[in-house]
């Protein structure tokens, strides 16, 4: 007898165990069936529990580190004595590594590894980890650990993460990256941290908070802070750079940020606090005389042209006929979907204005909205072009090389809101909003190190893949009939799980 996935054409999977005794096959017994990945484990690994009772032996081989046979009594086993320990085999052991070993809280442990392999809400965890860990929680104390964790760990764990980057890196923090993003909650009402404003998330009617997140290169973390919903990103740079740098005492970096924090007040603060910088540049919004002598001068593939501001200032002007394909899809993708708005009559006043692709729009007479196509072909000149502001010594080269690592920070947010879910948030006290992007922060620190050891040692699977394989990975715990002693026995892993041993 053997167990089987059984793929249905509804889409769910069967676990049933075949007998081909006879030399055909049947099925003995249909465990269940199911659509979602975990309870479709959950019932592979109730399968080899009724396994033994249906070919009517109360014993298995398995074979020891020493060669043995050990003959096993199943007929009393449980479904509790059958863990998944691939998590903390793997996570736990790189929780370790890093150093978040030190941290003597097994809560906490339980929470970031189960943030990796099973993300969700808190009473989702505590379901995964009765079922899958056997470790029993009350939902109460994970609150009250929740309302104490950034009190009393936030410090070690940015301590922890800092130590672990810098020696990713070598040492070198010479060059540092910043972004924010939105995270929504599903609750309506708002409070002074969960407050309504711009969405990045597309959720402007939900209460929101602003993240900050501070990354190495290669999108290595550094540290984070969380803002109000409703403050102005701009704002948040120097605080952010001034508390990590004198939190950890390490040189002023070159600081590299995108175009939404390129502000009059932010480029004087950065020059009064002697950063230096590599910001994202608005070139539309430039005087007409820099506009012009930028469009007066074309540019083929991958050639740059620098335009000097002021004594420190340079801006840095770039062209990429791949970043004009972009541009100009992007441009008739913004257009249709005007076209389409405007025939089904969505469109009022209060659409005309520089947001977005709204910009084509114009008002004939009094009430008629109209699409300015001429404005639309106007702006076709500046597709492919893209612009850097900075006050360093780089050549134009290293500039743009440098600037083109801020995918990794956008990479950072979109790992955090897709294989952790971060949000959306469910919790409404401050205290369990801050310890959840705690969670969220050290649990993307690990990603970051599977991610690292995946590509160094050459193994073609994904951090996510590697999650997903140690939902797979099993122990039984029985009592050995000889000795009248308890042994956790591991399943034999499949091949691809022992790719996962290269990153051990």
């Amino acid at each position: 007898m053997f167990v089987r996935k059984k793929k249905n054409k509804s889409g769910s999977v069967s676990i049933q165990i075949i007998d081909k005794s006879r030399g055909n096959y049947r099925v003995a017994h249909t465990v269940g069936t199911s659509s979602d990945p975990d309870e479709i484990a959950y019932l592979w690994r109730k399968a080899y529990t009724i396994l033994p009772t249906l070919i009517q032996q109360s014993s298995l081989n398995f074979q020891s580190d020493n060669t043995k046979n050990l003959i096993l009594s199943f007929r009393d086993v449980q479904n509790d004595q059958v863990h998944v320990d691939g998590p903390e085999k793997v996570f736990g052991k790189i929780f370790n590594d890093i150093g978040f070993g030190e941290i003597k809280q097994d809560l906490f442990r339980h929470l970031v590894i189960t943030r990796l392999v099973y993300p969700g809400s808190k009473l989702k965890t505590i379901d995964y980890l009765e079922r899958y860990k056997g470790v029993s929680l009350d939902i109460s104390k994970v609150y009250r650990f929740l309302d104490t964790l950034q009190r009393e760990l936030k410090e070690q764990v940015e301590q922890i993460t800092f130590n672990y980057t810098k020696a990713v890196l070598g040492g070198n923090l010479a060059i540092v990256f910043y972004d924010m993003t939105t995270l929504y909650f599903e609750a309506s009402d708002e409070d002074d941290l969960r407050i309504t404003g711009f969405s990045k998330d597309g959720k402007s009617s939900h209460p929101q908070i602003l993240l900050g997140l501070l990354v190495g290169a290669g999108g290595y973390p550094i540290g984070y802070e969380i803002f109000e919903g409703n403050k102005f990103e701009g704002h948040t740079l120097i605080p952010v750079l001034e508390h990590f740098q004198a939190k950890f005492d390490f040189s002023k970096p070159v600081v590299i940020a995108d175009s939404g924090l390129l502000s009059g007040n932010n480029i004087k603060a950065l020059k009064v606090k002697q950063y230096q910088f590599i910001l994202g540049a608005r070139i539309k919004n430039e005087s007409k005389s820099i506009q012009s002598k930028i469009l007066d001068h074309p540019l083929s593939d991958g050639a740059f042209m620098i335009i000097q501001k002021t004594d420190d200032l340079r801006l840095v002007i770039s062209y990429s006929d791949k970043r004009a394909q972009k541009d100009l899809h992007n441009r008739k993708r913004g257009l249709k979907r005007l076209e389409k708005n405007l025939k089904k009559g969505k469109l009022t006043k209060s659409h005309i204005n520089n947001r977005g692709y709204n910009k084509y729009l114009k008002l004939e007479g009094d009430i008629k909205i109209e699409i300015d196509y001429e404005k639309f072909d106007t702006d076709s000149k500046w597709d492919g072009l893209k612009g850097y502001l900075t006050n360093t010594n780089l050549s134009a080269k290293e500039v743009i090389e440098n600037y083109n690592q801020l995918w990794q920070i956008e990479k950072a947010f979109r790992i955090s809101k897709t294989d952790l879910k971060i949000r959306p948030i469910y919790h409404r006290n401050r205290n369990r909003i801050e310890a959840h992007i705690c969670i969220a922060f050290v649990s993307y620190t690990i990603y970051k190190e599977v991610e690292r050891r995946l590509y160094e040692n050459n193994v073609p699977i994904s951090p996510a893949r590697v999650a997903e394989l140690t939902r797979t990975m099993y122990s039984i715990t029985v009592k050995i009939p000889e000795t009248n002693q308890w042994e956790t026995i591991p399943f034999k892993w499949t091949t691809e799980q022992k790719l996962i041993k290269k990153i051990l």
